[in-house]
């Protein structure tokens, strides 16, 4: 219906557009050589732009004085007088032009015109107040101001979650040689008569002993290669040790303690100590904040991705029914998600958790502060340690001062 009604006024304004117009016009005297009763008349003219004599057709003036008709004008010639005008402009510049010559063409024009927009009118208004009333409808839920304001706290929500990922890799990173030094010292008090092959029996070591191969930890760093080359050990032998001496290191290391001694020389302790500063001083509430930060994103991200459509009214109008629908629930879900955010004062949470994780050690005085926190409250320490290393699959244990 719209676009019936813009069609119908379209053709209306094309219809007066292309009505004749009036042309710019010269006066001119006319020689009237021949006339009829209803003013029907050839006459004789002098071209003003031409200049040369034309003859035509022209209307005269039937009611004009009779003393300016023939043969009263010019008895000689017989001929009479008539003023006219001749085109002054475009392509008929020259040619004579009868007054009201157009107003027939002219009148049925504007007369079309007027039917087409009275039927046309009608039908914009009501395809235009259809359109609008659809539009209002398919525009419903578009809340660009609401869906921002999801967006910020989705970022702030990762920015805890990447800050905390960045502090608990640090610690385990400072951990881990810790760790391993530790499992070596271990390895090495273990005598290799212990281990047993894989039907559980002990191996021949006499000749590993000789060469050198006396603990677990000898003989994993002698490996497949060196050890299978020692006097009748063969290949299968060296793997099976190999083998239960990886066993023995892993039930080792799912049990070893990792000591911070109060001494801090060492700068592998000195490390990890500086690391776990961080999340100490973060506290619980700031493993609580990451927490409640990555159960946050987790839903605010596929109500974010459903929202789209309703960041603007041209997203929303592009979009199919079912995106649209879908827009909506999204948008009345990140409301409630929004007010429950306010309500537990999370943005504020996020953003000193952030804070908080992202003093960074950067000199010897912060490892000096850090070493001084740690002799004030170590088990606040080996806490967070033992947090932060129980997923790593080491097993790990509180450790205990030296």
């Amino acid at each position: 219906m719209l676009a019936l009604g813009l069609l119908l006024i379209t053709g209306s304004a094309f219809a007066y557009a292309t009505a004749p117009e009036m042309p710019e016009l010269r006066q001119l005297d006319l020689t009237v050589l021949r006339e009829k009763a209803d003013g029907a008349c050839t006459v004789r003219w002098t071209d003003p732009y031409e200049h040369r004599t034309r003859e035509g057709a022209y209307r005269c003036d039937p009611d004009r004085d009779p003393q300016l008709k023939a043969p009263s004008y010019d008895p000689e010639t017989g001929h009479g007088w008539d003023s006219g005008f001749v085109v002054a402009e475009g392509p008929d510049k020259g040619e004579l032009y009868a007054l009201g010559q157009d107003d027939e063409v002219y009148d049925e024009r504007i007369a079309l015109s007027d039917r087409l927009i009275m039927f046309g009118l009608p039908l914009l208004t009501v395809g235009l107040v259809g359109g609008n009333i659809r539009a209002a409808a398919r525009l419903s839920g578009v809340r660009p101001g609401l869906v921002d304001r999801a967006w910020r706290l989705a970022g702030a929500a990762a920015a805890v979650e990447e800050d905390r990922t960045r502090a608990v890799e640090a610690v385990r990173e400072a951990w881990v040689p810790l760790r391993e030094q530790r499992v070596r010292e271990e390895l090495g008090r273990v005598p290799v008569t212990r281990l047993r092959d894989d039907e559980r029996r002990r191996f021949r070591t006499k000749e590993w002993e000789k060469a050198g191969v006396c603990t677990v930890r000898d003989v994993l760093d002698a490996g497949v290669w060196e050890l299978g080359g020692l006097p009748g050990v063969g290949r299968l032998t060296a793997e099976q040790a190999v083998a239960a001496a990886r066993r023995t290191a892993d039930a080792v290391g799912a049990d070893v303690v990792v000591r911070l001694s109060a001494g801090h020389s060492d700068p592998r302790t000195i490390a990890l100590v500086t690391a776990l500063h961080v999340l100490v001083e973060a506290g619980p509430e700031g493993r609580d904040a990451a927490n409640a930060a990555e159960a946050l994103a987790a839903r605010l991200e596929p109500l974010l991705t459903d929202a789209g459509p309703a960041t603007g009214c041209a997203t929303m109008l592009r979009a199919a029914p079912e995106d649209r629908r879908r827009a909506r629930s999204a948008v009345a879900r990140l409301r409630h998600q929004l007010a429950e955010a306010e309500r537990d004062g999370l943005t504020a949470r996020f953003g000193q958790t952030s804070v908080d994780l992202l003093r960074a050690p950067s000199g010897e005085l912060d490892a000096l502060s850090a070493w001084t926190d740690f002799e004030r409250r170590p088990r606040a320490y080996y806490e967070v340690l033992a947090e932060v290393t129980r997923d790593t699959g080491a097993g790990a244990r509180h450790p205990v001062v030296g």
